[in-house]
Protein backbone atom coordinates (compact mmCIF):
# COMPACT_ATOMS: atom_id res chain seq x y z
CA UNK A 1 0.00 0.00 0.00
CA UNK A 2 1.42 3.41 -0.75
CA UNK A 3 2.25 5.42 1.80
CA UNK A 4 -0.40 7.98 0.87
CA UNK A 5 -2.92 6.00 0.86
CA UNK A 6 -2.84 4.80 4.05
CA UNK A 7 -5.30 5.77 6.47
CA UNK A 8 -3.59 8.11 9.67
CA UNK A 9 -4.93 6.59 12.80
CA UNK A 10 -3.55 7.75 16.74
CA UNK A 11 -4.14 4.69 19.40
CA UNK A 12 -2.85 6.46 22.65
CA UNK A 13 -1.78 4.59 25.36
CA UNK A 14 -0.68 1.39 23.18
CA UNK A 15 2.47 0.15 24.82
CA UNK A 16 0.61 -2.85 25.76
CA UNK A 17 -2.87 -3.82 26.74
CA UNK A 18 -6.16 -2.79 24.61
CA UNK A 19 -4.43 0.03 22.88
CA UNK A 20 -1.35 -2.31 21.65
CA UNK A 21 -4.20 -4.84 20.29
CA UNK A 22 -6.58 -2.57 18.65
CA UNK A 23 -3.12 -0.54 17.26
CA UNK A 24 -1.38 -4.02 15.66
CA UNK A 25 -4.98 -5.00 14.44
CA UNK A 26 -5.20 -1.43 12.24
CA UNK A 27 -1.95 -1.78 11.57
CA UNK A 28 -2.43 -5.23 9.82
CA UNK A 29 -5.05 -3.50 7.90
CA UNK A 30 -2.56 -0.93 6.09
CA UNK A 31 -2.91 1.96 8.67
CA UNK A 32 -0.32 4.23 9.80
CA UNK A 33 -0.27 4.07 13.35
CA UNK A 34 0.64 6.72 15.90
CA UNK A 35 1.11 4.65 19.14
CA UNK A 36 1.48 6.88 22.40
CA UNK A 37 2.34 6.19 25.70
CA UNK A 38 5.28 6.62 28.41
CA UNK A 39 7.18 3.46 27.83
CA UNK A 40 10.27 3.73 25.83
CA UNK A 41 12.13 0.53 26.71
CA UNK A 42 11.09 -2.36 29.23
CA UNK A 43 11.21 -1.55 32.96
CA UNK A 44 9.09 1.70 32.42
CA UNK A 45 6.24 0.07 33.46
CA UNK A 46 5.54 -2.90 35.68
CA UNK A 47 3.80 -4.51 33.07
CA UNK A 48 5.90 -5.57 29.55
CA UNK A 49 5.66 -3.34 26.66
CA UNK A 50 7.21 -0.19 24.92
CA UNK A 51 5.67 1.91 21.70
CA UNK A 52 8.52 0.83 20.01
CA UNK A 53 7.82 -2.78 20.11
CA UNK A 54 3.95 -2.12 19.18
CA UNK A 55 5.32 0.06 16.12
CA UNK A 56 8.13 -2.37 14.96
CA UNK A 57 5.33 -5.03 15.48
CA UNK A 58 3.09 -2.92 13.02
CA UNK A 59 5.59 -2.60 10.23
CA UNK A 60 5.86 -6.48 10.57
CA UNK A 61 2.31 -7.20 10.02
CA UNK A 62 2.23 -4.07 6.78
CA UNK A 63 1.38 -0.92 8.45
CA UNK A 64 3.41 1.68 9.73
CA UNK A 65 4.20 2.02 13.27
CA UNK A 66 5.43 5.36 14.63
CA UNK A 67 6.07 5.62 18.09
CA UNK A 68 5.22 9.06 19.46
CA UNK A 69 6.46 9.47 23.07
CA UNK A 70 3.52 10.83 25.10
CA UNK A 71 2.27 11.61 28.78
CA UNK A 72 -0.97 12.25 28.49
CA UNK A 73 -1.17 14.43 31.57
CA UNK A 74 0.85 16.95 29.73
CA UNK A 75 -1.30 18.90 27.37
CA UNK A 76 1.61 20.34 26.32
CA UNK A 77 2.38 17.15 24.71
CA UNK A 78 -0.36 16.30 23.49
CA UNK A 79 -0.72 19.51 21.28
CA UNK A 80 2.65 18.91 20.30
CA UNK A 81 1.68 15.25 18.95
CA UNK A 82 -1.18 16.37 16.63
CA UNK A 83 0.76 19.81 15.64
CA UNK A 84 3.48 16.97 14.31
CA UNK A 85 0.71 14.59 12.63
CA UNK A 86 -0.73 17.76 11.17
CA UNK A 87 2.55 18.95 10.11
CA UNK A 88 3.28 15.37 8.66
CA UNK A 89 0.34 13.70 7.35
CA UNK A 90 -2.21 16.85 7.08
CA UNK A 91 -4.73 14.93 7.86
CA UNK A 92 -6.01 12.60 10.50
CA UNK A 93 -8.51 9.61 9.67
CA UNK A 94 -9.55 7.83 13.12
CA UNK A 95 -8.17 8.57 17.06
CA UNK A 96 -8.89 5.80 19.25
CA UNK A 97 -9.27 7.26 23.20
CA UNK A 98 -7.85 4.52 25.02
CA UNK A 99 -5.13 5.67 27.40
CA UNK A 100 -5.92 5.35 31.00
CA UNK A 101 -4.36 4.77 34.52
CA UNK A 102 -4.77 1.17 35.39
CA UNK A 103 -4.38 0.65 39.47
CA UNK A 104 -3.33 -2.32 40.48
CA UNK A 105 -5.89 -1.79 43.60
CA UNK A 106 -8.50 -1.86 40.96
CA UNK A 107 -9.75 -5.78 40.76
CA UNK A 108 -8.83 -5.86 44.83
CA UNK A 109 -12.61 -6.58 46.78
CA UNK A 110 -11.90 -3.88 49.19
CA UNK A 111 -14.67 -1.52 48.77
CA UNK A 112 -12.68 1.55 47.63
CA UNK A 113 -12.28 3.89 50.48
CA UNK A 114 -10.06 0.54 51.23
CA UNK A 115 -7.98 0.95 48.47
CA UNK A 116 -5.74 2.97 46.83
CA UNK A 117 -6.87 7.39 46.54
CA UNK A 118 -4.69 6.86 43.37
CA UNK A 119 -7.66 4.67 41.81
CA UNK A 120 -8.89 8.43 41.60
CA UNK A 121 -6.07 9.13 38.66
CA UNK A 122 -8.15 7.47 36.03
CA UNK A 123 -10.17 10.36 35.61
CA UNK A 124 -7.50 12.17 34.50
CA UNK A 125 -5.75 9.93 32.29
CA UNK A 126 -8.50 7.85 30.71
CA UNK A 127 -11.39 10.52 30.91
CA UNK A 128 -9.85 13.94 30.75
CA UNK A 129 -7.04 12.46 28.44
CA UNK A 130 -9.59 11.60 25.92
CA UNK A 131 -11.50 15.27 25.73
CA UNK A 132 -8.19 16.56 25.28
CA UNK A 133 -7.09 14.34 22.39
CA UNK A 134 -10.52 14.93 21.00
CA UNK A 135 -10.36 18.32 20.95
CA UNK A 136 -6.81 18.38 19.27
CA UNK A 137 -8.05 15.42 16.51
CA UNK A 138 -11.70 17.35 16.41
CA UNK A 139 -9.81 20.13 14.48
CA UNK A 140 -7.96 17.93 12.14
CA UNK A 141 -11.12 16.32 11.36
CA UNK A 142 -13.75 18.62 10.89
CA UNK A 143 -12.66 21.12 8.32
CA UNK A 144 -12.35 17.46 6.34
CA UNK A 145 -15.63 16.96 6.92
CA UNK A 146 -14.52 13.02 7.66
CA UNK A 147 -13.37 10.92 10.53
CA UNK A 148 -13.71 9.09 13.46
CA UNK A 149 -13.02 9.39 17.20
CA UNK A 150 -13.71 5.69 19.44
CA UNK A 151 -13.70 5.35 23.01
CA UNK A 152 -12.62 2.31 24.31
CA UNK A 153 -15.16 1.68 27.02
CA UNK A 154 -17.23 -0.81 28.91
CA UNK A 155 -19.99 -2.74 30.88
CA UNK A 156 -19.10 -1.01 33.56
CA UNK A 157 -20.41 2.36 32.82
CA UNK A 158 -24.06 0.95 33.40
CA UNK A 159 -23.61 -1.88 36.07
CA UNK A 160 -21.12 -1.82 39.46
CA UNK A 161 -17.73 -2.51 37.95
CA UNK A 162 -14.46 -2.53 39.86
CA UNK A 163 -15.86 0.89 42.06
CA UNK A 164 -16.94 4.31 41.43
CA UNK A 165 -14.03 5.33 39.63
CA UNK A 166 -13.57 3.21 36.94
CA UNK A 167 -17.55 3.30 36.85
CA UNK A 168 -17.53 7.39 36.47
CA UNK A 169 -14.68 7.03 33.65
CA UNK A 170 -16.49 4.92 31.64
CA UNK A 171 -19.97 6.49 32.39
CA UNK A 172 -17.91 9.46 31.45
CA UNK A 173 -16.58 8.25 28.16
CA UNK A 174 -20.16 7.05 26.98
CA UNK A 175 -21.39 10.34 27.42
CA UNK A 176 -18.11 12.63 26.28
CA UNK A 177 -18.57 10.53 22.84
CA UNK A 178 -22.52 11.28 22.75
CA UNK A 179 -21.75 14.76 23.43
CA UNK A 180 -18.81 15.40 20.79
CA UNK A 181 -20.77 13.42 18.01
CA UNK A 182 -23.68 16.13 18.35
CA UNK A 183 -21.23 18.66 17.74
CA UNK A 184 -19.05 16.89 14.93
CA UNK A 185 -22.20 15.48 13.03
CA UNK A 186 -22.90 18.53 11.19
CA UNK A 187 -19.29 18.06 9.66
CA UNK A 188 -19.68 14.72 8.63
CA UNK A 189 -17.48 13.51 11.61
CA UNK A 190 -18.19 10.59 13.92
CA UNK A 191 -18.16 9.59 17.53
CA UNK A 192 -18.63 6.38 19.47
CA UNK A 193 -17.82 4.34 22.60
CA UNK A 194 -17.47 0.88 22.37
CA UNK A 195 -18.38 -1.29 25.40
CA UNK A 196 -15.38 -4.35 25.29
CA UNK A 197 -16.13 -7.61 26.60
CA UNK A 198 -13.28 -9.53 29.08
CA UNK A 199 -9.97 -9.45 27.15
CA UNK A 200 -7.03 -11.19 27.11
CA UNK A 201 -4.37 -8.60 27.80
CA UNK A 202 -0.60 -8.71 30.08
CA UNK A 203 -2.92 -7.39 32.89
CA UNK A 204 -5.99 -9.40 32.84
CA UNK A 205 -3.99 -12.46 31.83
CA UNK A 206 -2.23 -11.84 35.25
CA UNK A 207 -5.49 -11.72 37.00
CA UNK A 208 -6.81 -14.87 35.32
CA UNK A 209 -4.09 -16.56 36.42
CA UNK A 210 -4.41 -14.74 40.67
CA UNK A 211 -7.71 -15.84 40.58
CA UNK A 212 -8.33 -18.49 38.22
CA UNK A 213 -11.93 -19.57 40.47
CA UNK A 214 -13.35 -16.17 39.79
CA UNK A 215 -12.69 -15.87 36.28
CA UNK A 216 -12.71 -19.57 34.77
CA UNK A 217 -15.79 -18.43 33.08
CA UNK A 218 -15.10 -14.87 31.52
CA UNK A 219 -11.18 -16.10 30.46
CA UNK A 220 -12.74 -18.99 27.97
CA UNK A 221 -14.39 -16.54 25.89
CA UNK A 222 -12.47 -13.24 26.44
CA UNK A 223 -12.02 -11.47 23.28
CA UNK A 224 -8.58 -10.50 22.22
CA UNK A 225 -7.96 -6.57 21.79
CA UNK A 226 -7.22 -7.40 18.23
CA UNK A 227 -11.03 -8.05 17.53
CA UNK A 228 -11.82 -4.72 18.87
CA UNK A 229 -9.15 -3.10 16.55
CA UNK A 230 -10.91 -4.74 13.60
CA UNK A 231 -14.27 -3.47 14.88
CA UNK A 232 -13.30 -0.02 14.49
CA UNK A 233 -12.01 -0.61 11.04
CA UNK A 234 -15.35 -1.95 10.35
CA UNK A 235 -16.98 0.98 12.05
CA UNK A 236 -14.94 3.60 10.02
CA UNK A 237 -15.82 1.92 6.61
CA UNK A 238 -19.48 1.58 7.79
CA UNK A 239 -21.61 3.82 4.71
CA UNK A 240 -23.93 4.38 7.76
CA UNK A 241 -21.47 5.80 9.73
CA UNK A 242 -22.89 8.66 10.72
CA UNK A 243 -26.39 7.03 11.78
CA UNK A 244 -24.32 5.78 14.73
CA UNK A 245 -22.27 8.63 15.67
CA UNK A 246 -22.69 9.52 19.45
CA UNK A 247 -23.95 6.23 20.05
CA UNK A 248 -22.41 3.57 22.93
CA UNK A 249 -21.96 0.45 20.70
CA UNK A 250 -21.12 -3.14 21.99
CA UNK A 251 -18.36 -4.86 20.46
CA UNK A 252 -19.59 -7.86 20.28
CA UNK A 253 -22.82 -7.30 18.19
CA UNK A 254 -20.98 -4.72 16.19
CA UNK A 255 -18.91 -8.01 15.11
CA UNK A 256 -21.79 -9.87 14.06
CA UNK A 257 -23.35 -7.23 12.25
CA UNK A 258 -20.15 -6.77 10.47
CA UNK A 259 -19.58 -10.28 9.97
CA UNK A 260 -16.30 -10.55 12.08
CA UNK A 261 -15.09 -13.56 14.44
CA UNK A 262 -12.23 -13.57 16.81
CA UNK A 263 -9.92 -15.88 17.80
CA UNK A 264 -10.04 -19.63 16.19
CA UNK A 265 -13.33 -18.16 14.69
CA UNK A 266 -14.73 -17.52 18.20
CA UNK A 267 -17.79 -15.32 18.30
CA UNK A 268 -17.73 -13.66 21.89
CA UNK A 269 -21.08 -13.13 23.09
CA UNK A 270 -22.55 -9.54 24.20
CA UNK A 271 -23.07 -9.52 27.78
CA UNK A 272 -26.45 -7.02 27.25
CA UNK A 273 -28.42 -9.41 28.89
CA UNK A 274 -26.10 -10.27 32.22
CA UNK A 275 -24.63 -6.84 32.67
CA UNK A 276 -27.21 -4.31 31.23
CA UNK A 277 -27.70 -2.30 27.70
CA UNK A 278 -26.07 1.02 26.98
CA UNK A 279 -27.68 3.92 28.53
CA UNK A 280 -30.52 6.14 25.63
CA UNK A 281 -29.04 9.81 25.73
CA UNK A 282 -31.91 12.19 25.44
CA UNK A 283 -31.76 13.84 21.91
CA UNK A 284 -32.62 17.60 23.32
CA UNK A 285 -29.67 20.22 22.36
CA UNK A 286 -29.19 23.30 24.63
CA UNK A 287 -26.68 25.32 24.09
Amino acid sequence: MAATDRRIVVVTGASRGAGKGIALALGALGAKVYVTGRSLQEGDAPLPGTIGATAEEIDRRGGQGVAAHCDHRDDAQVAALFEHIKAEDGRLDILVNNATALHDDLIKPEPFWEKSLDLVDILDIGLRSAYVASFHAARLMAPRGRGLIVATSSFGAGCFMHGPAYGAQKAGLDKMMWDIGVELKPFGVAAASIWMGPLLTERTERAFAERADQYEGFAAVAETPQFTGRIIDALARDPALMSLTGQTLIGAELAVKYGLTDRDGKQPPSYREMLGPPRDFHPAIIR
